[in-house]
């Protein structure tokens, strides 16, 4: 967070807003992960000699690929109001906050109740507004409070905004209560405890003794700091229609597969794979993926435990 500015000339900083609202983000995500898999963790030469091959990939052409698919979603049902979250939620992804503001504006003119759709455009407006939080997108964290109440990325700004006024122990109190609410597994977690640390440090206030614990990231130990798409994440995909679906998500899954087939000493890569096919239902290629990568570790003990521990946790079947 940004150093705190006089009272008389507050400034609220782009780095305040730490919160990404991890539960919440959709089908783009499932894309963007799926994406790096494949190729935004290769080492240098590795992606030379993709290139060199033809083969490499490009994370941010998928995700243009599909605000292309979703602008003529929208264009041939302007009704669908779900289609234009998911394009609001694809502009944002790629930095385009101004048409990401229309598109989410216009998903929230469809269906005015819907949280999400509110929260996101609050968010939006918060993030074009400079160094002054426009008053619009308080007001939208509030709506979107009263269509859901707790809704926890609106709660999350509404005490960002409160620390911007100079509330600081007022928004300490909407942290910590945000924290204790927090349901297991809630991928904002670690995000939130750390903006009351932040504002706690900035400010002098000793929070110690009320400050929730940390919490292990969702996961486990096997697979954390492994990117890939999540169980919440590839649900949330259902949205896209499934023709859709299966050409952009198992086809990517299946470019990981040939990427480990042809460079088989990837561990992590094995573990992305596995967790991919268990998120799709598909325990025999989870399986076949586990047999793989042993295999590929032959005579290495240490990671063929890695590779089984992280198969239990999994729940692929390895018998």
């Amino acid at each position: 967070m940004a150093d705190p500015k006089p009272a008389s000339a507050p400034r609220f900083a782009p780095a305040t807003l730490v919160l990404i609202a991890a539960a919440l983000i959709a089908a783009v995500a499932v894309i963007v992960s799926i994406a790096h898999a494949n190729g935004a963790d290769r080492t240098p030469t590795t992606n030379a000699m993709a290139a060199d091959a033809g083969q490499a990939d490009a994370p941010g052409d998928d995700v243009h690929n599909f605000v292309g698919q979703l602008r003529e979603r929208v264009r041939r049902n302007p009704e669908d109001d779900d289609g234009w979250y998911q394009l609001g939620l694809a502009y944002r992804q790629i930095g385009q906050y101004e048409e990401a503001e229309q598109a989410f504006r216009r998903a929230m003119q469809l269906r005015p109740n819907n949280a999400d759709y509110v929260a996101f455009l609050g968010e939006t407006v918060l993030l074009r507004g400079g160094a002054t939080p426009p008053p619009e997108a308080e007001q939208l964290f509030r709506r979107a409070l009263q269509a859901q109440p707790g809704h926890p990325q609106a709660r999350y700004y509404l005490a960002t905004l409160r620390d911007f006024r100079g509330d600081h122990r007022g928004a300490l109190d909407d942290l910590i209560a945000l924290l204790r609410d927090a349901p297991d597994g809630a991928a904002w977690y670690s995000q939130v405890r750390d903006a009351a640390t932040s504002i706690a440090e900035r400010n002098h206030i000793d929070i110690a003794d009320r400050l929730p614990p940390p919490r292990e990231s969702p996961g486990s130990v096997a697979t954390a700091a492994i990117p890939g798409p999540t169980q919440e994440q590839m649900q949330q995909a259902t949205s896209i229609p499934p023709s859709q679906q299966d050409q952009m998500v198992r086809g990517m899954v299946d470019r990981l597969a040939e990427r480990l087939r042809q460079n088989p000493r990837d561990a992590d890569g094995w573990i992305r794979l596995m967790r991919s096919r268990m998120v799709l239902n598909d325990a025999p290629a989870a399986r076949q993926a586990f047999t793989s990568g042993m295999t590929a570790f032959n005579g290495d003990a240490a990671t063929q435990q890695r590779l089984r521990d992280a198969a239990r946790q999994l729940g692929v079947p390895t018998n």
